[in-house]
């Protein structure tokens, strides 16, 4: 069943080679982690947020070399270092991202990890019209963000901070990863990287150590919908379109947050957030498009 759904993802898994293309594959795929956001959260209270990060990205790793069956012997050197730092660029930003919205509401944690890719949007661009869109999206930033309230938690704000940095270089590597390897290998060997670096801060701090079968259950589920499907459409995506485009794709995270909030995790939205997100719709919109015609 696993190897069939992503297939269907473009991840050339069958001999059916049914792809999407490189836009609805980034948003699906964010609709995908920020569901399953939502869902990690309330893993929280029982296994903590560097237990929940140890269930996702462990079970991710097991179930992309299940499926590729990825042959880490074949890997060269130059592959092995690209996928070390991969790896463990992805493992920390989400390790730092858990901790984060375990202080912060879930909305704001993704708002504040956008930085790293708008960051990388502004100094991928070349054209003014391309400054445009990312001045839209920093608009949406900007109104979605709770500036207003002074009791925010400066350790989570920054931690959100810190993770859009990590966010920002795995977009890089991911592109540059997945010019050297097949995406599907690529993305196996990374959350293998990955799960090594997490996996101790899960051991640690005990919180594996409450995981019952429920709780695996739902540690599976959050695997699936926020690091197997998600990582691997993103890792096709960077394949067909600049970093750059996808930078910019990357706004509505905030806007798909803030409606899985609403139906998940019941954080309704003020008026002035939901202009916020008209304005990362149309950034998006308007970058996707002029792109394309660039193209």
């Amino acid at each position: 069943m696993i190897k069939y759904i992503l297939s269907v993802f473009g991840t050339g898994l069958s001999n059916r080679k049914i792809a999407l293309p490189a836009i609805p594959a980034v948003l699906l795929s964010m609709i995908s982690v920020q569901g399953g956001a939502s869902v990690a959260k309330h893993l929280f209270p029982f296994i903590g947020a560097s237990g929940t990060a140890s269930l996702r990205i462990g079970f991710s790793a097991l179930i992309l070399l299940a499926v590729f069956r990825t042959n880490l012997l074949k890997l060269d050197r130059k592959q092995w270092l690209y996928c070390l730092a991969y790896g463990t660029c992805l493992g920390a930003m989400n390790l730092v991202f858990y901790f984060a919205i375990k202080r912060i509401p879930l909305g704001l944690g993704v708002t504040l990890e956008f930085s790293g890719p708008l960051v990388l949007a502004l100094l991928g661009s070349r054209k003014l019209l391309d400054l445009l869109w990312v001045l839209l999206a920093c608009l949406g930033i900007v109104l979605i963000a709770p500036w207003q309230n002074n009791n925010v938690d400066l350790l989570g704000a920054a931690l959100a901070l810190l993770a859009g940095a990590l966010w920002a270089g795995y977009i890089v590597l991911g592109g540059k990863v997945s010019k050297l390897m097949k995406g599907g290998d690529a993305v196996a060997a990374g959350m293998i990287f990955a799960t090594v670096f997490v996996l101790p801060f899960g051991i640690f701090s005990g919180g594996l150590a409450a995981v019952n079968g429920p709780l695996l259950l739902i540690g599976i589920a959050v695997a699936l919908l926020t690091s197997a499907i998600p990582f691997t459409l993103e890792m096709g995506a960077l394949r067909e379109i600049p970093s750059k485009t996808f930078g910019i794709l990357m706004s509505l995270h905030p806007a798909v947050g803030a409606l899985s909030g609403l139906l998940f995790l019941e954080e309704y939205l003020s008026p002035t957030q939901w202009v916020s997100i008209l304005c990362v719709i149309l950034a998006s919109a308007g970058a996707t498009y002029f792109s394309k015609k660039d193209r």
